[in-house]
């Protein structure tokens, strides 16, 4: 099980700051959307520059010219970049293909998928790398989370890994550990926190006891 930091409301130099924190307890560090798009694939490249033994994910959310993104964001030195479950086959297969080329990894997003257990098992087919259940902020707002879907998801899949995001902190950590998924994304559960590198060294304990 890896621990993910997602980061989403910072300007590249805040970011660099907030990973030299907790680079010792996390696994993967996320560009988040937010960040691609006020920054564009520029933090990334910054991102892997500072922090080369990072594993670092460019949260894309690739909904369409699969391949052309992927290669982008190959360039620009991200490791795994994210693809959004609800496109069509033809843009995963692209992708997937790309990356495979360039030697990095795919995660897909089920964020807003109707049938999650049906497009999970047809993505699966596809040989993506990882397959994430995502409550969006919107969502997380009036209290849902994905655990749940991680249950489905996981008894979908039988080659991609699992990943859980979504609203994930310390106190709901237990039950995510559970649940047993490959990669746990945690963002405000780390970067709102008064002490991120205790609350990072503390996630990362548990998930290695769990």
């Amino acid at each position: 099980m890896k621990l993910q930091l997602a980061l989403d409301l910072v300007n590249i130099p805040e970011a660099i700051e907030l990973v030299k924190e907790v680079e010792s307890y996390i696994d993967i560090v996320e560009i988040g959307t937010p960040i691609v798009i006020n920054e564009g694939l520029h933090a990334v490249k910054e991102m892997k520059a500072a922090f080369p033994n990072l594993t670092v994910l460019a949260d894309l959310k690739i909904m369409d010219a699969g391949g052309y993104e992927i290669m982008k964001a190959s360039e620009a030195g991200a490791d795994i970049i994210t693809v959004l479950g609800a496109t069509d086959d033809m843009t995963i297969k692209g992708s997937v293909e790309e990356a495979k080329k360039q030697g990095k990894e795919i995660l897909v997003d089920m964020i807003n998928v109707k049938n999650i257990e049906q497009r999970a098992k047809e993505i699966d087919a596809l040989g993506v790398d990882y397959i994430c259940v995502h409550t969006g902020y919107d969502l997380q707002a009036v209290g849902q989370n994905s655990f749940e879907d991680l249950q489905t998801i996981k008894r979908a899949v039988t080659n991609a890994k699992t990943a859980i995001a979504g609203g994930i902190k310390l106190e709901t950590l237990p039950e995510v550990i559970k649940a047993g998924p490959d990669l746990i994304i945690v963002g405000g559960g780390i970067t709102t926190q008064d002490d991120k590198k205790a609350v990072a060294a503390e996630m990362q304990e548990m998930i290695k006891q769990g």
